[in-house]
């Protein structure tokens, strides 16, 4: 199968392969919160705004809830950018032979990735626009969100395509101009949905959190609270399912490395307790709609230990698949360069200095009041 895979590049990593990994984790997991965040929010919002449009005595507590927000959207949506350029730029360092073949193949889908993220950052703010002006919108919001879940599912198909070499030479003779979609992947669907899916566990664990703000009027918070918590434990339950799907689709040698190996299956069991306990949270919080700022919190841990662990996993599937096809990242060829590395820690802890400088200026301001339910 070594013959497969491109030729190792020349120029070895300049720092071990568990720093990159590690950095590329830790990035990936805040990309995948900010990105389910946007899609869970973006469900809710554009659900919330077509009920609204139907008229009803909740018709304007729908209307806040979809305006409170579509008016979030796009700040999320910056962080869904800048925290998902680190994660790929990690990936194509220690994957490049995989990544870049994958890529090249589907380039027309790849490239319009960057097209259909600006359609959708404009429709983010037409939908937000809209509801400030008292329109349901939620036509705008819906083309939004679709124009998301297909950003996801030609990212999906690249990062699973990356897995099967066996597919390239074939694909390359039917169609070098990279314009065609690869063959039936068993875990393609399954794969698409649990990120998709997960949209809603992290969308009403966002309503728990904005349901602590002081920003909203205590009724309303309760509201967010009920909403939030019927949402998340629902989700949990359904990614839950999902999750078992995608690891049972996986060749037996796959399955067998996840549970066998330390790692892989402690990052599960988290995972694992992550959903629990975020389904425990929302069923809570459904019943008992808190007005308080501790299920925001407990909402966010459980958010962040979830998304951290299920890359663990998934990351445990990527090497484990190409290292049965000739591809072990672990054996890449290392050369550290400390100068390099100090420049890159000065860096690192110069933003993170400045992160937690606008952090405390924003929670010195007055908040906004809003009213959403």
């Amino acid at each position: 199968m070594m013959n497969m895979f491109p030729a190792v590049d020349p120029i070895p990593l300049p720092a071990p392969v568990w720093f990159f990994k590690a950095l590329h984790d830790l990035t990936l997991s805040l990309h995948f919160l900010a990105a389910q965040m946007l899609l869970g929010g973006l469900a809710i919002g554009v659900w919330a705004a077509w009920r609204s449009g139907r008229g009803g005595p909740a018709a304007g507590e729908r209307r806040n809830l979809a305006a409170a927000l579509a008016r979030r959207l796009p700040i999320v949506m910056t962080y869904v950018i800048n925290f998902g350029v680190p994660p790929l730029l990690f990936a194509q360092v220690l994957y490049g032979r995989a990544f870049y073949t994958s890529s090249v193949l589907i380039g027309g889908y790849w490239i319009s990735v960057i097209g259909l993220l600006m359609l959708c950052y404009w429709l983010l703010y037409r939908f937000s626009a809209g509801l400030e002006q008292g329109r349901a919108a939620w036509g705008t919001g819906l083309l939004s969100l679709l124009t998301a879940a297909a950003v996801a599912r030609i990212y999906s198909t690249n990062m699973t395509l990356m897995l099967r070499p066996e597919a390239w030479p074939a694909m390359y003779a039917a169609d070098p101009a990279g314009l065609s979609l690869p063959p039936h992947d068993p875990s393609l669907l399954p794969r698409w949905l649990f990120m998709m899916t997960g949209g809603l566990t992290v969308g009403g664990l966002w309503l728990l959190w904005l349901s602590g703000r002081s920003s909203f009027a205590e009724a309303s918070r309760a509201a967010l609270a009920r909403r939030g918590g019927i949402l998340a434990a629902a989700g949990a339950l359904a990614q839950a399912g999902l999750g078992v799907w995608v690891v049972q689709v996986q060749p037996a040698a796959v399955r067998e490395g996840l549970g066998e190996r330390l790692p892989y299956a402690g990052a599960g069991v988290v995972w694992l307790l992550a959903l629990g306990g975020a389904a425990a949270l929302g069923a809570w919080c459904y019943a008992r709609r808190p007005v308080s700022r501790a299920p925001g919190w407990a909402a966010a841990a459980l958010a962040f230990a979830g998304s951290l662990s299920m890359v663990v996993v998934r990351d445990g599937i990527r090497d484990l698949t190409l290292a049965g096809k000739g591809f072990d990242v672990w054996a890449r060829e290392t050369a550290i360069n400390w100068s390099v590395l100090a420049v890159f820690f000065i860096a690192f802890a110069t933003g993170l200095a400045l992160l937690g400088w606008l952090i405390s200026v924003m929670r010195r301001a007055a908040p906004v009041k809003e009213e959403a339910a």
